[in-house]
């Protein structure tokens, strides 16, 4: 997928918003109308464009934050590990911060 968007075996849609993603994350000034339309066209519903948009900011910001200082990578195993949890239990909060993340005054 990630060789050739064109030629992997994923669904136009997840196509068409990955290659939003890579023009957003590449070259945003560029990124226009024109865009967000052939997006839609692919059969992306606008919650699908809003959402692909969020998270690539999100992404991208905490990207360009961690490489200005200076934070080390970690190795495959390290990445393998994350992964497992994540696959596990998602992004979701774990339940004493849920807690913490609903009290207003927090």
């Amino acid at each position: 997928m990630f060789a050739d968007l064109a030629t992997a075996p994923i669904p136009p849609q997840l196509k068409a918003a990955l290659g939003l993603v890579g023009k957003l994350t590449l070259s945003p000034e560029a990124v226009g109308a024109e865009d967000i339309r052939a997006t839609l066209d692919a059969g992306v519903s606008e919650d699908g464009v809003i959402d692909a948009i969020y998270v690539c900011f999100a992404f991208n910001l905490i990207d360009r934050v961690a490489d200005a200082l200076g934070f080390d990578l970690m190795d495959e195993a390290g990445y393998r590990q994350a992964a497992q949890v994540l696959l596990r239990f998602g992004y979701k909060l774990p339940a004493p911060l849920r807690l913490l993340a609903q009290n207003p005054a927090w």
